[in-house]
């Protein structure tokens, strides 16, 4: 699969802005329109489409959130889609998406994660899209890490680009802003530290590349046995290597188990060589850890388990270029992942 990298954003280029899963509640649009004015500030325009409504747990039926993400992906003006966040239901846009034609057509930057996640993987399986696992619109505003980059910075880099990320050292467990009273926020509280780690506690030198494929657990682990994960035009032919990163928002520790253990059976880490843990805030269960949950369903795979990642839902998060190749160096001296848009 040749993966098709959109053109880099320019000063002037329109972003567009709708809810493919959950909308924006009335006492949060103060922190959307400061969200939108950041990427006014940063130099593009925005175009706030429909399907923004946050009064149910979907920002509108699926057919319309489907034509909305249809009408923007299509538009050869609009160069990036940022939801405002991710949600519970972007699954059934699924099937009323046309992946034909977006395998046709130019490529735009969808960005995003959590339940974002539901579609991002499949628009690169699907149609080679190069898509961003990264901060939803509503985070652009905080402050990002200088070890980190936005997902402003990686959608204006040129195709053939080479960029780093490592942990920042610090991160933010267990509190969260309150945008209703704060919509203004900017700087993150962070109240942890520590970085990338081994999750079977060994110390190994891990120097491995691979194509780069994932997303939230809880989200992608329903889509196994549809078509959507199907990795290996990804992995083409001859048989090519995978990084895999994967995250839990919020289910405890033996869903998290059962759910990993669907997807390696439905054959979504095979050809990886490492894969990626993000960090959680997920609850451990009564007779097993997240870390165990990951080792229990992923540890036969006999690869390297790389846990407290910046790529979940603890902030800060480090956007992943979903389709990139990646170059993954793991050890006592230092910890990074390398990015090539080719």
């Amino acid at each position: 699969m040749k993966i098709r990298y959109p053109r880099p954003l320019e000063p002037g280029d329109l972003i567009g802005v709708t809810s493919p899963s959950s909308g924006v509640p009335e006492e949060l649009v103060p922190r959307l329109n400061l969200a939108v004015d950041r990427v006014r500030d940063a130099g593009f325009e925005v175009q706030v489409g429909q399907c923004m409504n946050g009064s149910s747990h979907v920002s509108a039926p699926a057919e319309q959130r489907a034509k909305v993400l249809m009408r923007m992906l299509l538009d050869p003006e609009i160069r990036a889609i940022v939801p405002p966040w991710g949600g519970e239901m972007a699954i059934d846009l699924i099937e009323h998406l046309d992946f034909n034609a977006l395998a046709e057509a130019e490529p735009t930057w969808v960005v995003g994660f959590s339940d974002i996640s539901t579609l991002l993987t499949p628009l690169t399986l699907r149609t080679g899209l190069a898509t961003m696992h990264g901060n939803n619109l509503t985070d652009t505003p905080y402050r990002v890490p200088e070890s980190l980059k936005s997902w402003i910075e990686l959608a204006s880099l040129p195709e053939g680009s080479v960029f780093r990320q490592s942990s920042p050292g610090y991160f933010r467990a267990n509190d969260w802003d309150d945008w209703e009273t704060n919509p203004q926020v900017i700087e993150h509280h962070y109240n942890g530290s520590g970085s990338w780690r081994h999750l079977d506690g060994r110390t190994q030198n891990v120097d491995v590349t691979g194509r780069l494929i994932g997303g939230c657990i809880e989200t992608l682990s329903n889509l196994t046995g549809t078509g959507n994960l199907d990795t290996r035009a990804l992995r083409g032919s001859p048989a090519q290597s995978l990084i895999v990163y994967v995250e839990a928002s919020g289910v405890e520790a033996t869903t998290i188990c059962r759910q990993l253990h669907g997807l390696r059976m439905a054959g979504f880490f095979e050809g990886a060589e490492a894969v990626l843990i993000g960090r959680t805030n997920a609850q451990d269960s009564a007779t097993l850890t997240q870390d165990d949950a990951v080792l229990d369903a992923l540890g036969q795979l006999g690869i390297p388990m790389i846990g407290d990642v910046d790529c979940g839902h603890v902030p800060p998060q480090m956007p992943i270029i979903i389709g990139a190749l990646g170059h993954l160096v793991c050890n006592g001296a230092e910890q990074y992942l390398d990015q090539y848009l080719a």
